[in-house]
């Protein structure tokens, strides 16, 4: 017998084929591709066993995902969870962006859904699980397989549950060495289904920048008994086998199907041959059936993201997206004021995230803040040093090179990944970057309140998480310097920075310089 698991992870509501940059829908990826995939793999293959899982974080990351949970009534949210319920998800586990919008909306989403939620590590006080059961075991013509939900412990610390009472995250490795010996007397074959990644290459490299955060490696390499290791939360492409154990994790947005089979005996229910394989969705079309399901919760989503929002004095818009990062820009100066504000900094740190980008149209909408910011991170306090500062100038001007006397992109930023990304710009501070220069000696002038900055000057900055944490290889930021975090997503930041400012003035100060000479 062939036993199939169809799984997706990450999908972060993403329901329809569109990145709502603009109201076209023809992106390679989306729920609605997830389930043509799906069923058309069943027809394709009926001798085969399927069992089609969920790994978590679909109630966050796109913008119908926010505007369900915040703005829409309940008729548009139970559309929503309908057509999760279409793919057909017999079982599920929970991701740690679950939480963004409350537990009590969590409740009344998985209230609502069909398929079997499990969790182990997410217990009460009397440490037992708290949201789900721990595991639950399927029945597949006689043969038994189970399913052990885990959650990254990250959630505790990336998201608002620490005032929950009755509230706590255990080790995902303690919970496994708690239930699969249990699951393993009672199952024929046993999956983890862990809403969270690795933190090591096949060769035990460590390759993860938030120690913790990611438990995949360890939990393979110290506990016995699992047969498949479904993965998510860092939205790689995995399709493997880690210490002989078939992995998988599809990526975001429901741009893959992971897939995870066994060739099980009908005899003695030994598993004789394990797969695991990507199945992307990009030539399958949209269900017609979840499109329909949507469809007024669709037209309420476009009318909520071109509302205008606030307009301008001035211009917040502009053409060249290489020459607004070496020369600042009105927009970049009020993303920068918008963070400050949050944070309660006079410094701030941000990118210019991809090259779609081209600031904000007068008057806002929503459509145009999704365009320029199209991560869901988080904003921090560091408190940070002078030297710590310098440091990181030094990383952001590696982004830049010189050919010909001329300022171009360093070709590292560029190939074989684009990680435009990876290169901040400053407000608060004066300072010019000499591009001619050696690396590591390129900051020829930096400025505080017109003073120049001295090594062991305490400075306080506003960061978005990622970077805070050290990502994009700036290791001068470190998580023991954050003193204060904000759970809210940037992109929401800004919504309610425009809410309460309707209308927004263009500045530039010009407070920074890239030069090659």
């Amino acid at each position: 017998m062939k036993i199939t698991l169809l799984t997706t992870s990450d999908t972060h509501g993403f329901i329809e084929p569109t990145n709502y940059v603009d109201s076209g829908s023809d992106k390679p990826f989306g729920l609605q591709r997830d389930c043509t995939a799906i069923n058309t793999y069943i027809q394709k293959h009926p001798d085969e066993k399927t069992i089609i899982i969920d790994n978590g974080d679909f109630l966050e990351g796109s913008p119908m995902a926010y505007y369900v949970a915040k703005m829409a009534d309940q008729k548009d949210q139970e559309s929503f969870i309908s057509a999760y319920n279409q793919v057909g998800y017999q079982i599920g586990t929970i991701g740690n962006h679950e939480f963004d919008y409350g537990l009590n909306y969590l409740n009344f989403v998985m209230q609502h859904s069909n398929r079997q939620f499990v969790c182990a590590n997410i217990v009460n006080n009397d440490n037992e699980p708290l949201l789900a059961d721990p595991y639950t075991i399927t029945d597949v013509a006689g043969i038994k397989v189970g399913f052990l939900g885990l959650t990254t412990t990250s959630t505790k610390k990336w998201k608002n549950v620490n005032d929950l009472n009755d509230f706590n995250l255990i080790s995902e490795l303690d919970a496994c060495k708690r239930y699969i010996p249990e699951l393993r007397k009672k199952a024929d074959i046993v999956v983890v289904v862990y809403h969270g990644g690795f933190e090591r290459d096949h060769t035990g490299n460590w390759n993860d920048i938030n120690p913790g955060e990611n438990r995949g490696y360890d939990i393979l390499q110290h506990v016995d008994g699992i047969d498949a290791f479904i993965s998510g939360h860092q939205h790689r492409k995995i399709a493997s086998r880690l210490f002989n154990v078939p992995i998988i994790q599809p990526g975001s947005r429901g741009e893959f199907i992971g897939k995870i089979s066994f060739n099980v005996s009908n005899k003695n229910h030994q598993i004789t041959k394990s797969n695991s394989e990507l199945i992307s969705v990009s030539d399958s079309d949209p269900d017609d059936q979840i499109g329909q399901t949507i469809s007024t919760l669709s037209t309420h989503l476009q009318s909520w993201l071109d509302k205008p929002l606030s307009t301008i004095k001035g211009s917040l818009m502009f053409d060249d997206p290489f020459k607004s990062r070496i020369e600042e820009t009105a927009f970049i100066e009020f993303i920068q004021k918008i963070q400050m504000a949050k944070m309660g900094t006079d410094i701030s740190a941000t990118a210019l995230y991809n090259n779609e980008a081209h600031g904000f149209e007068n008057p806002i909408t929503m459509r145009n803040i999704i365009t320029n910011y199209v991560y869901p991170n988080t904003l921090v306090k560091s408190r940070i040093t002078g030297a710590d500062l310098r440091a990181a100038l030094e990383v952001s001007a590696k982004y830049f090179d010189v050919k010909h006397g001329q300022v171009v992109v360093n070709e590292q930023f560029m190939f074989p990944k684009e990680r435009f990304y990876n290169y901040d710009m400053y407000e608060g501070i004066d300072y010019t970057l000499n591009i001619s220069k050696p690396v590591g000696s390129r900051v020829t002038e930096l400025k505080y309140q017109g003073k120049d900055v001295v090594d062991d000057q305490i400075l306080y900055v506003a960061l978005n998480r990622y970077r805070a944490s050290g990502g994009g290889h700036y290791p001068m930021f470190t998580r023991d310097k954050i003193v204060a975090a904000s759970d809210t997503t940037i992109s929401q930041v800004i919504l309610e920075y425009l809410q309460k400012h309707p209308v927004v003035t263009a500045t530039n100060n010009h407070n920074f310089k890239i030069i090659s000479h």
